[in-house]
């Protein structure tokens, strides 16, 4: 990648952050009858850039190929859904929001929190790529426009008249190579004096909890606080206001308006954060650079696991098949030789298998009939919720098991 440039500040990419190898699409499940052919691996290796250490991959894949048909439905995820319904109840009331708004969601999926404004009469525009996924939301009465996002989109709906007093992003930043041309819709679409939410992973948290699973094809990019600010401000948008999340191992919620607008002060938690990050050295390449050792301590401290529970005679049964788990499972060397098969609640998943390790995916229902020793979550943000939904798994002493930051299990 020393040729390549990065995708905010135009400088070389030449230091690494993490290399995880070659590894499929992590949402690309596998139909049981393409099982014996050709699967295309891509290299998963991110990058720091040393001038505004923005943490990003190459694209090696266009948006169009791994969004079009989506597999992700957010309302699968009961907790997702509380939180997109206590933001949509915080948001109404914090800018007074009525029937006369304009609220925008960009990457909208299946209407998951959209329908939470319809239900209180507030007027709304889903934008969602994946066809397959957006005829959900309609079915929910969201309005929506498969199409995806950025400067030509945003000029299109201004020319139809249409202003956002709200515009919504969760986990979509991080999952557009062109990142400038994004940057620039949100100003664009944005009233004289709305706001933009946009929710992210937290750099911060990932780096120091090893979650390298995280890191996928479909997220082009990882954000510290201090370089989603410079990306803000380069395009004209002022963050005014964070919040640190639970959600996805940890994550941001940044409130933006035009930089004009200062009707809206910055409050002090922006400060604070950035003092923290400076603090964490996040302006420096040494933290970045010492990231790839602890992610193969981490690499190594599941497989002891792995290893030492198969000696043993236990079964492994993996729950949920995130696309953060093809990026573990993959990187790890883990096929079926040490899980017997993922389970999932999505019917859009049962049936076909993981990508690259090709562990079969059935319905969670089968848990009960094979009675495993362990579940090892993959989708470990979902801890709670997961042990909530089947903890009947304990009448036989099954336990679970996280894998990240290090191995956890809970009996």
């Amino acid at each position: 990648m020393n040729h390549k440039k990065c995708r905010f500040c135009g400088a070389g990419l030449k230091h690494s952050f993490a290399d995880l190898g070659m590894s499929p699409l992590a949402n690309s499940n596998v139909e049981p009858d393409r099982l014996n052919q050709m699967e295309p691996f891509y290299p998963l290796h991110a990058f720091v850039c040393e001038q505004c250490f923005l943490v990003q991959l190459e694209e090696v894949e266009t948006p169009k190929h791994i969004f079009s048909d989506y597999v992700y439905f957010s309302s699968l995820s009961d907790s997702w859904v509380q939180h997109a319904k206590n933001y949509v109840e915080m948001i109404v009331e914090r800018l007074s929001l009525n029937q006369r708004s304009q609220v925008v969601e960009i990457a909208s999926n299946d209407g998951y929190l959209l329908q939470f404004f319809v239900a209180s009469g507030i007027p709304v525009l889903g934008i969602e790529p994946a066809a397959n996924v957006a005829s959900r939301a309609v079915e929910k009465g969201v309005s929506t426009l498969v199409k995806f996002f950025g400067k030509a989109t945003a000029k299109e709906l201004v020319a139809d008249g249409m202003r956002a007093d709200l515009i919504i992003g969760n986990n979509v930043l991080a999952h557009v190579p062109a990142l400038n041309d994004f940057v620039e819709g949100l100003k664009i679409l944005l009233s004289h004096k709305g706001v933009v939410t946009m929710e992210f992973p937290h750099l911060l948290r990932l780096m120091e909890e090893q979650q390298f699973d995280t890191i996928y094809h479909e997220h082009f990019s990882y954000f510290s606080f201090i370089t989603v600010n410079k990306v803000f401000a380069h395009h004209g948008l002022t963050i005014f206001d964070v919040e640190e999340l639970l959600t996805h191992g940890g994550s941001l919620r940044v409130y933006a308006r035009h930089t004009g607008d200062e009707a809206k002060p910055v409050s002090s938690r922006v400060t604070s954060l950035l003092e923290r990050e400076d603090n964490a050295r996040l302006t420096s390449l040494d933290p970045y650079l010492a990231f790839t050792e602890q992610v193969k301590a981490t690499k190594r401290d599941l497989l002891r696991f792995l290893i030492n529970a198969k000696e043993d005679g236990k079964s492994i049964v993996a729950y949920s098949a995130p696309a953060k788990g093809n990026t573990l499972l993959n990187y790890c060397g883990i096929r079926s030789d040490f899980i017997d098969y993922v389970v999932d609640r999505s019917p859009y998943k049962q049936g076909r298998f993981l990508p690259g390790t090709h562990i079969p995916i059935y319905h969670p229902d089968r848990i009960n009939e094979t009675k495993p020793d362990y579940l090892l979550l993959l989708a470990w943000n979902l801890r709670d919720e997961i042990m909530g939904q089947v903890t009947h798994v304990r009448e036989w002493r099954c336990s679970f098991v996280t894998p990240i930051p290090k191995v956890r299990i809970y009996s």
